[in-house]
């Protein structure tokens, strides 16, 4: 060859070489590091006009703090993200991924049933037919166990059907009998308590930065033998939390939770008395049904009394954090309705690129 078609021949090489690797690296998932990224909303497409509306409505509502992450990056927060706050039942979320890893160890099967795992309670003691229950059965709130929980909210009393009407699998009840359970039966199986399998196997590998097992605490009683176990978290933690799921369960390249718990976890099982799917632990929308909140096909997301939502939308490459403070015995501290929560979550969306 000659020696002016060698050189030229070389520099289109390195040329196309460095073209291929920014073109993979636009195209590479984006993580935070140490702190989030941020960009800039004169970058990011959004809607400042819709996103000032946003965050009036939630001044309005008395929101503690609010995140908004897409493609990996902050686009929008505001107030206390960094502070710890109850999570409720968006608690149960937490769990769901916990069990996926401990499935996947080998640790918990999810076809034993409440028999085989030594599962029972304070009398009137779970029957033959309860027991026949499996951890999938609790996972799906499709026990039909329906013995008094502790950390149970007034609807969840007054809604409970009675003792042995639906036979485990066969009904959708949310029910903090199956969940508390499930805290018991993963520790048990872990041989470590939640707060700390939550703080080793997630929150550390995926760089948390506020999460304390410390101030997580358990809430029993003589309801029962399984205590609720409350989880405390931040804002821009929990949108770490929603990413990795966003992301397949994989972080860099650790994969935290596996893909197919993933999966299997935030698809719809059962279709809920307040328009929306359920699957293991996961709120969800329901293909080709009209939905608690608009939002596109694919949508799940951790809900909790007090407006605590973590929002994912694969459609979007986004996640949507909403935190409140929220105390049962401060009126001042009351949380934020969930419907008013997910009302914001929807004026959000309505701020997107392409919308």
């Amino acid at each position: 060859m000659h020696p002016r078609k060698w050189w030229i021949c070389a520099v289109v090489s390195v040329v196309a070489t460095i073209s291929c690797q920014r073109a993979a690296a636009a195209q590479a998932p984006r993580y935070p590091g140490v702190a989030w990224d941020q960009i800039p909303l004169s970058q990011s497409g959004w809607s400042g006009q819709q996103l000032d509306a946003a965050q009036a409505l939630s001044r309005r509502l008395g929101s503690a703090a609010v995140v908004v992450v897409q493609q990996g990056a902050i686009v929008a927060s505001w107030g206390e993200t960094d502070i710890n706050l109850l999570l409720n039942s968006a608690r149960k979320s937490l769990l769901s991924a916990l069990m996926g890893i401990a499935v996947s160890d080998g640790e918990v099967q999810l076809d034993d049933t409440m028999a085989r795992l030594g599962i029972d309670d304070v009398p009137p003691s779970l029957s033959q037919a309860e027991q026949q229950a499996t951890v999938r059965d609790l996972l799906e709130a499709r026990s039909g166990i329906y013995h008094p929980a502790n950390y149970e909210t007034n609807e969840m009393v007054t809604r409970r059907p009675a003792r042995g009407s639906h036979p485990p699998g066969t009904f959708w009840f949310y029910n903090n009998w199956d969940f508390n359970a499930l805290g018991a039966i993963y520790e048990h199986a872990t041989g470590t308590s939640v707060f700390g399998g939550f703080a080793w196997q997630i929150a550390r590998p995926i760089g948390m930065q506020d999460f304390d097992p410390a101030s997580c605490t358990y809430a029993g009683g003589p309801a029962s033998r399984y205590p609720a176990y409350l989880f405390h978290a931040s804002a821009r933690d929990l949108a770490r939390f929603g990413l990795l799921f966003l992301r397949m369960g994989r972080w860099g390249n650790k994969q935290v939770i596996p893909a197919s718990w993933v999966q299997e976890s935030t698809r719809p099982y059962s279709t809920t008395n307040r328009r929306t799917g359920y699957g293991y632990l996961w709120w969800t929308t329901v293909p080709d049904q009209p939905s608690r909140v608009r939002a596109p096909p694919g949508t799940y997301w951790a809900e909790g009394n007090g407006g605590q939502i973590v929002f994912v939308v694969p459609a979007y490459d986004l996640v949507v954090v909403h935190l409140a403070r929220y105390q049962s015995d401060r009126p001042d501290q009351n949380g934020v309705s969930v419907s008013h929560a997910l009302e914001l979550v929807e004026a959000i969306l309505a701020a997107r690129p392409g919308r």
